[in-house]
């Protein structure tokens, strides 16, 4: 187990910004806690109660949808905090998390979090732009997945795990192995339509399939079809 001066050692922008006493009391308050893989760490409606930074592996944020299906809204990378908008805007969660692999994750009170951002400036201005940017990819994917076809939200999908999760050794495999399921919840279609879109993708050479593992071969025809959505 990983211990708890080590996580805030992975957290500078959190660690520098305490003060001696303030450092004992995250340490005192702070729990970490393994995540199996496809386990729930919150669910829509939970209230919320600790801020949540990832300190290994990969999570998904997504919704549940009509009919069962569920959407990805957005995917959370080592090492980045996540859970705190709803805490920040006294609601409940609007979203769940589960874990894609096996994860870690460190949790801190809100309450404590809250006493820490009244004193503390830049920590407050630290939040208010990870939420910005959070806002604006937000937005961002909303319009991919809402405006583009069936074949630009795919490619759109493959290049943002790339850009999320980066790549294997050989530089070409995506590092997240998603189901097929995931990559159609990620993708706003069908199972079928992600599976039978990623075998054409294949079949043009735009990527190569080893069971989950996903290796690009032709990026640029990919943002191409991206671009064209």
């Amino acid at each position: 187990m990983i211990k708890k001066e080590e996580v805030l050692a992975k957290l500078p922008d959190l660690d520098g910004s305490l003060s001696p006493e303030q450092r004992v009391q995250v340490l005192a308050s702070m729990q970490v806690r393994n995540f199996r893989k496809n386990e729930l760490i919150y669910g829509e409606g939970d209230i919320p109660s600790h801020l949540l930074c990832l300190l290994s592996g990969k999570v998904k944020i997504y919704k549940d949808g009509v009919g069962g299906r569920s959407q990805i809204v957005r995917v959370v990378n080592a090492v980045e905090y996540f859970g705190y908008r709803a805490a920040f805007s006294d609601e409940n969660y609007v979203t769940a998390a589960a874990a894609f692999e096996p994860s870690v994750i460190a949790s801190i009170p809100i309450g404590l979090i809250r006493q820490l951002i009244m004193r503390n400036p830049q920590l407050a201005w630290f939040f208010v732009q990870r939420l910005a940017i959070a806002l604006g990819k937000s937005d961002a994917r909303t319009v991919n997945l809402t405006q583009k076809h069936i074949r630009g939200r795919l490619a759109e999908s493959i290049l943002f795990l790339k850009e999320s999760y980066g790549m294997e050794d050989d530089g070409k495999t995506l590092s997240a192995c998603l189901s097929r399921e995931d990559m159609a919840n990620l993708s706003n279609m069908t199972t079928s339509n992600a599976i039978r879109h990623l075998c054409a993708f294949a079949q043009e050479k735009l990527i190569a399939l080893d069971g989950r593992r996903i290796k690009i071969l032709d990026e640029s025809a990919l943002q191409r079809i991206s671009r064209m959505g």
